[in-house]
């Protein structure tokens, strides 16, 4: 049997797609003045150093991780590698899969970045898991 939403319900709906909102915001315009990038390749970094083993990541990865197809991956890292941000090499045992790797100017780009959005998401925890709390009534 369903439950019929409640005032309160879409309260807490909309808090948190405001705190979320607001989060997303703060990172646009982070990356983009501080960075010259969108919020799409900032994703893109965090997902290459947030998933690379050894041989780097694969585009397949990225795609998956990100959650857009592999041609807008692809996109994304030309875009990435045009700036020396990101490098892409065959794999040497599957000549299919192509990994992806930070380049030292892409680790240390991230790594500023990173560390700004760690702090602005320190002070928004509150707010976040308020909304989802609420969610959770």
């Amino acid at each position: 049997m369903k439950k019929s939403l409640q005032a309160k319900d879409y309260a807490a709906l909309g808090a948190f797609r405001h705190a979320m909102r607001k989060l997303v915001r703060f990172s646009k315009e982070v990356v983009a003045t501080r960075a010259k990038l969108t919020t799409e390749q900032y994703d893109a970094l965090l997902a290459i150093k947030g998933s690379s083993g050894a041989n780097g990541v694969t585009v397949g990865e990225i795609s998956e991780q990100l959650q857009v197809k592999h041609h807008t991956a692809v996109s994304l890292l030309d875009r990435l590698e045009a700036r020396k941000l990101a490098t892409r090499k065959r794999a040497t045992a599957d000549k299919r899969n192509v990994n992806v790797q930070l380049t030292k100017a892409g680790a240390s780009l991230l790594a500023r970045l990173a560390a700004i959005h760690h702090r602005e998401l320190q002070q928004r925890t509150p707010e976040i898991i308020d909304a989802l709390r609420r969610l959770r009534e």
